[in-house]
């Protein structure tokens, strides 16, 4: 397993006493549609974690593959005047994990989460176990209550 995946595993599991299942694809799953093909489920099954800039701070939102999240939506969430992608430095300093690997919860640093209302109608979802290559099943409830995420209406 990946260092990455491990750490994130050994994370969950201390912190929240989750155990987790991480399934790697060395051909990696950068995209949503590249996750699902992996796994073998829907693309709205695959919770990817977005972190974006919202005004001075952070927010995550995790969000079903099948859409797009709305900076509107988001911003009118946290009360913000803008909302747009976060970098990748900030980031990694942040929650602790690079692009295309952060999972929805084990951050390093506090952030308000959101999630995408569309992932609670499944009972399994796909999200990101530390790196780009590993992913991992989860409830969508147990989901929501592991990151403390606010379900709501984020997509566009």
């Amino acid at each position: 397993m990946h260092d990455r995946a491990e750490e994130f595993t050994e994370r969950a599991e201390r912190e929240y006493d989750f155990e987790v299942d991480v399934e790697e694809f060395p051909e990696g799953t950068k995209t949503a549609e590249d996750a699902a093909e992996a796994v073998g489920c829907d693309v709205a099954q695959i919770a990817s974690s977005i972190a974006l800039r919202a005004d001075d701070r952070l927010v995550v939102v995790v969000t079903s593959g099948a859409n797009r999240v709305s900076t509107d939506k988001v911003a009118e969430l946290v009360d913000a005047d803008s909302v747009e992608m976060a970098d990748a430095g900030e980031i990694k300093s942040v929650l602790g994990w690079s692009i295309g690997g952060v999972p929805p919860f084990c951050h390093d640093g506090d952030v308000l989460e959101y999630m995408d209302e569309t992932l609670t109608e499944f009972e399994t979802v796909w999200a990101a176990a530390g790196t780009p290559e590993a992913v991992f099943p989860i409830d969508p409830e147990e989901l929501q209550e592991l990151s403390g995420a606010q379900v709501a209406d984020v997509a566009e």
